[in-house]
């Protein structure tokens, strides 16, 4: 099993900078991939940005050139750092992780605000 901890969701203005986090606990060892999503006021979830267990990352087109995904192994932690965010950019984060099994884990999110 999985826990999944997002935190670093804020208020901030439009062209800003935010860093999200992501820990993981558990059954760590069994992850293949971590994944960011986020969920806008009366919208579907939408996939953010994906790392695998071995590197490789994968970005929304919405979101490509301006949000970075990496991790720390020594921190058992993902990173999602967003700048230059827009009002849309407005959603909850949540962390999500896969297990070598398809199993998936969420987090309970974090509120990210980008005002004009």
């Amino acid at each position: 099993q999985v826990q999944l901890a997002e935190s670093g969701g804020g208020l901030v203005q439009a062209g800003g900078s935010l860093r999200l986090s992501c820990v993981a606990s558990g059954s760590i060892f069994t992850i293949s991939l971590v994944s960011w999503y986020r969920q806008a006021p009366g919208k579907q979830r939408e996939f953010v940005a994906r790392i695998t267990s071995g590197g490789i990352t994968n970005y929304a087109a919405s979101v490509k050139g301006r949000f970075t995904i990496s991790r720390d192994n020594a921190k058992n932690t993902v990173y999602l750092q967003m700048n230059s965010l827009k009002p849309e950019d407005t959603a909850v984060y949540y962390c999500n992780s896969m297990n070598y099994v398809g199993d998936e884990y969420w987090g309970q999110g974090t509120q990210v605000t980008v005002s004009s």
